[in-house]
């Protein structure tokens, strides 16, 4: 489990403990199966209805109770996951991928624009950016590659976009002056010498995204963007699944149209120049 996720989880736990000293049940939810099975159930239905979350993120609640619950020896709670909108995921279009191309290209900070042509160029998570080291990037191989490490230590190996690769080089080139550089690991790092944050990582995506004129674009929007521009020029379902680190084609379906068959012939369907 990852520091980020483990972090997660600890907030989502939080929320729920604090819920169940307020919930009227019959039972102790801590030690009870049944009763906690109708008080998951029960913060379920509040989360949604109540707190008005969104359906993936009382999804991560749950999952993160289920992991409090097999700690303690109980096991996972029968509730059901929040079903999530079949609606098709926000992209950007032609014009605004253009925006976005040129406002990355217009950001003084070579690390600014590497990380924020990962989510464009390689479809990675902004999780799974923020967790990048400096040896899961390989420019100068035969083969140029980015290694992202997902969810659940999937592991993948994304064929480096040509303009990724020199946004990469030229951040690579410019990070040894960094504080932290010859210490650790982490591919992005903040200015104090750390692994930037994903909060840090949203917020490089932001600050771009408002240059750019694109209101409420985020890494996902980009990931998005990614695979429906790869899924539009014919990429087998496949090899979509495997660079976007997807378990099934459940989800890949919902960008797939076509087929095809290369992943490295369908990084380069995504344009080069703003």
């Amino acid at each position: 489990m990852s520091a980020e996720t483990r972090r997660t989880y600890a907030s989502k736990l939080r929320q729920y403990l604090a819920w169940l000293d307020t919930a009227d049940l019959a039972g102790d939810p801590l030690t009870d199966p049944d009763t906690r099975d109708r008080a998951v159930r029960d913060w379920r239905s509040h989360l949604l209805t109540v707190a008005k979350q969104a359906p993936a993120t009382v999804n991560t609640a749950l999952a993160a109770v289920d992991d409090f619950y097999t700690r303690r020896g109980l096991g996972q709670a029968a509730a059901e996951r929040a079903r999530r909108p079949t609606t098709a995921p926000r992209i950007l279009d032609k014009r605004a991928q253009s925006r976005w191309l040129r406002a990355v290209e217009a950001q003084p900070s070579t690390r600014d624009r590497a990380l924020a042509s990962i989510p464009f160029y390689a479809g990675a998570r902004i999780a799974e950016t923020a967790r990048l080291d400096t040896g899961d990037v390989h420019v100068s191989a035969r083969k140029p590659a980015l290694r992202i490490h997902g969810n659940r230590d999937r592991i993948r190996e994304i064929p480096l976009h040509p303009r990724l690769r020199t946004h990469i080089q030229q951040w690579l080139a410019e990070r040894p002056d960094w504080a932290g550089a010859n210490t650790n690991p982490a591919l992005f790092l903040n200015r104090r010498g750390e692994r930037l944050t994903v909060r840090g990582a949203r917020d490089v995506i932001a600050r771009i995204a408002q240059a750019a004129g694109l209101h409420d674009i985020t890494a996902d929007t980009l990931r998005h963007t990614f695979a429906a521009t790869l899924a539009r020029g014919g990429t087998n379902p496949d090899v979509l699944a495997e660079l976007l680190g997807n378990a099934g084609l459940d989800t890949t379906r919902r960008y797939t149209k076509a087929n095809a068959g290369d992943p490295t012939k369908a990084l380069h369907l995504l344009p080069v120049n703003p």
